[in-house]
C-alpha cells in the first residue's frame, strides 16, 4: 500500500499535466508535506486508510499554537494557505477512494480580519527604490527592468517570471500573462518600463544568453528562466539600501500598483481585469483604503473640518 507522501508525488504529477502553475503546485508540496511530517511524528501515521477527522483537528490546533520566529502568532491568511493545500489534497484522495469525502469537507477555514493592505509603498518610496537600482552593468539593468514591470503592469511575480520574449509586443505597449487557471491576460506596459524593456531586449539580454535558446524574457546567470527565489532575494536586499521601514516583497509591487490606481480614479472593472482577479470582491479592502484617503482629504480641505468648535 502507498503511503500518503508518495500519493503527494502522484498529485503533483496530476497537476503537471494539467499544467498548474508551479508556484501553486510547489506551495501545496511544502504545505502538505509539512502536514505529513507532523501527522507521522505526532500519531505515526503515513497511509491514507489510516487518517481519520481526529488528525485535521489536531493540525489545526497545532497551527493555532504555532508561532513564528519572532514568536507570534500565524496570520490568518497563512493558516487559510496551509489548510487550502491541505484540503485540495484531500479532495484528490477521495476522487480517487482512499479516504472519505467527509475528510476534506472538516477542513473549515478560518475567519480573516477585513484589514487594509499592508506592505504597500507611496509613488515617492517606489520612485525612490527604483532610482537607487543601479544600471551599471546586463544583470542590475534586467533587475531594474523586472521592478520597472512590476510596478507598471500589476502583474504576480510568478506572471512576470514565466513571461516569453515572444510575450512581449513593443509596438503596442503590451503583454500576454499566464496568470492562475492557466487563463491568459493582455495587460499595457507603462512609458518607462517600455523603454527600460526595449533597451534591455536589445542591447543587454544578449549578454545575458551567452549560449543556448532560452526563451524565458528574464535570464539568470546560467542562462535559465530567473527563479522566484533568486529575484526576491535581490529585489529584498535593494529594499534594505535603501532603508524603506516595511517589509517589501514582488508582491508589494502589485499592492502599491493597484493603490496609486485606484486612488488615481480608476475604475474598479478596468483594475479588476488588469490585476486578472476573478471578481471585484478582491479589491474591497483597496477600496477602503481610499475611503480612508477621501477622509483624510475632507478633513484637511473642507472649511467646516478647519474650524475650531465654538
Amino acid at each position: 500500500m502507498k503511503r500518503l507522501a508518495d500519493h503527494l508525488k502522484d498529485f503533483l504529477d496530476y497537476g503537471r499535466s494539467l499544467q498548474a502553475s508551479r508556484y501553486t503546485l510547489r506551495g501545496i508540496r511544502y504545505h502538505v508535506q509539512a502536514f505529513l511530517n507532523w501527522l507521522e511524528e505526532t500519531h505515526g501515521t503515513d497511509r491514507p486508510e489510516q487518517l481519520r477527522i481526529e488528525h485535521l483537528e489536531g493540525w489545526i490546533k497545532h497551527l493555532a499554537a504555532r508561532r513564528t520566529h519572532k514568536g507570534l502568532a500565524l496570520k490568518p491568511k497563512t493558516v487559510n494557505k496551509l489548510i487550502e493545500s491541505l484540503r485540495t489534497y484531500l479532495k484528490y484522495l477521495a476522487r480517487h477512494g482512499l479516504v472519505s469525502p467527509s475528510l476534506p469537507k472538516a477542513l473549515a477555514s478560518v475567519k480573516e480580519p477585513q484589514l487594509l493592505p499592508t506592505s504597500v509603498l507611496t509613488h515617492a518610496q517606489v520612485t525612490q527604490l527604483l532610482a537607487s537600482q543601479p544600471t551599471m552593468d546586463a544583470s542590475s539593468w534586467r533587475d531594474r527592468v523586472m521592478l520597472e514591470m512590476l510596478y507598471s503592469t500589476g502583474v504576480r511575480v510568478g506572471e512576470l517570471l514565466g513571461l516569453d520574449v515572444r510575450d512581449v509586443d513593443l509596438t503596442n505597449a503590451t503583454a500576454v500573462v499566464l496568470g492562475k487557471g492557466r487563463k491568459q491576460r493582455v495587460v499595457p506596459i507603462g512609458k518607462t518600463a517600455l523603454r527600460l524593456l526595449e533597451s534591455y531586449l536589445k542591447a543587454v539580454r544578449p549578454f545575458l544568453l551567452q549560449q543556448g535558446d532560452e526563451q524565458a524574457l528574464f535570464l539568470n546567470q546560467e542562462d535559465k528562466r530567473m527563479p522566484y527565489h533568486t529575484f526576491r532575494r535581490i529585489l529584498q536586499r535593494q529594499a534594505t539600501s535603501v532603508g524603506l521601514d516595511i517589509t517589501v516583497t514582488p508582491h508589494t509591487f502589485r499592492r502599491s500598483c493597484t493603490t496609486e490606481l485606484l486612488r488615481s480614479g480608476a475604475n474598479l472593472y478596468h483594475v479588476k481585469e488588469l490585476l486578472g482577479h476573478q471578481s471585484l470582491e478582491t479589491l474591497k479592502h483597496y477600496t477602503k483604503l481610499t475611503i480612508e484617503d477621501l477622509k483624510a482629504t475632507h478633513a484637511r480641505c473642507h472649511p467646516r473640518e478647519r474650524e475650531r468648535p465654538s
